[in-house]
């Protein structure tokens, strides 16, 4: 994991920082080395980085560039993306802002990995403290789709709340039918 220390370009808040390499920690005690991987809402990039430096194989999207994909994840298919494609699929502080659990097991292989990362929704007025605080990072929009992981329609793998207001979550994708 020093390697891992690396792959940020810029320094973030205390609590982000902490909470970047759990996450990256989390997925890699899950997923086989050299698996592929989309990492949907890739922002700065530091996960597919960290990732990448870990020997995964991984395929960045976004709304803007530089990601490898730029797009709207939820027309998956209009954006060249082949469905069942992805060992793993990672949704990091995006599914606060979109519903997009459909494209990710659209994407995610027969039961592969899905990866998400939200405040807990009960307790996101304690996120906007923290952000005002400065101690994680602000958020880039409204959050407009805040999700209970429980309430997920897919088989948990591992389920985490960080300090009570921070939930990842690790499913398996439901099988094809």
């Amino acid at each position: 994991m020093a390697a891992l220390r690396q792959v940020h370009e810029k320094k973030q808040p205390l609590l982000s920082e902490l909470s970047r390499r759990r996450k990256l920690k989390m997925l890699a005690e899950q997923l086989p080395a050299k698996s592929t991987v989309l990492e949907i809402g890739c922002g700065d990039g530091w996960f597919t980085r960290g990732l990448r430096a870990l020997g995964y194989e991984v395929t960045s999207a976004d709304l803007t560039p530089p990601a490898d994909v730029v797009g709207d994840i939820t027309r998956w298919r209009e954006l060249g993306l082949a469905p069942h494609s992805f060992d793993a699929v990672i949704a990091l502080e995006v599914i606060e802002h979109v519903d997009c659990i459909e494209a990710m097991t659209g994407l995610a292989r027969e039961d592969g990995l899905i990866m998400l990362s939200s405040p807990e929704p009960k307790w996101d007025w304690a996120m906007q403290v923290l952000e005002f605080l400065r101690l994680t990072q602000k958020r880039t929009s409204p959050h407009n789709n805040l999700t209970r992981f429980e309430d997920i329609p897919l088989q948990p793998v591992l389920l985490k709340r960080q300090a009570i207001i921070h939930q990842v979550g690790i499913f398996r994708n439901r099988a094809k039918g």
